[in-house]
């Protein structure tokens, strides 16, 4: 197991495993995002499957996103959160007309330990929008795409 502290860690390491499954969580710096802002980052997200990562499932919620993945192959999870943040507050800015950070710059991630770990962290993320009252339905909260193989 590599153990790669981020620099962006704070006082909390990062393990990078190599192309394990993790479950990713990042934070606005401050505020909410509106539909079409959801829409953008998930876009973004999902656009990044088969060449950065596999995605499994993304939510992205009001003021946090989710992101289950795994990495390709020569991509650690530092290089993933920063194209993923950078890319996603460049076209938030552009958007809102605006210039400066959008995101919190540390992010939370976790490995996937088991099958069982797998599928109660996805559950978790499809139930996300329905306890933050933002959605009746999971499945049809704009902020979440889960692609199925």
């Amino acid at each position: 197991m590599n153990f790669t502290p981020s620099p962006y860690s704070r006082k909390l390491p990062h393990f990078d495993v190599g192309q394990e499954y993790y479950h990713l969580v990042f934070r606005l710096a401050e505020g909410y995002l509106t539909e079409t802002e959801i829409e953008i980052v998930r876009e973004l997200i999902v656009s990044g499957n088969s060449k950065f990562y596999r995605l499994i499932a993304v939510q992205v919620m009001s003021n946090h996103v989710h992101i289950l993945l795994q990495p390709s192959l020569g991509y650690t999870l530092a290089r993933i959160m920063g194209g993923i943040k950078g890319v996603s507050a460049h076209k938030l800015n552009i958007s809102r007309g605006t210039k400066g950070t959008i995101w919190l710059d540390k992010y939370f991630d976790r490995i996937i330990r088991n099958q069982d770990d797998f599928e109660k962290t996805l559950r978790y993320l499809e139930q996300n929008p329905i306890k933050a009252d933002a959605s009746e339905e999971a499945w049809k909260y704009l902020g979440w795409q889960f692609l199925q193989e």
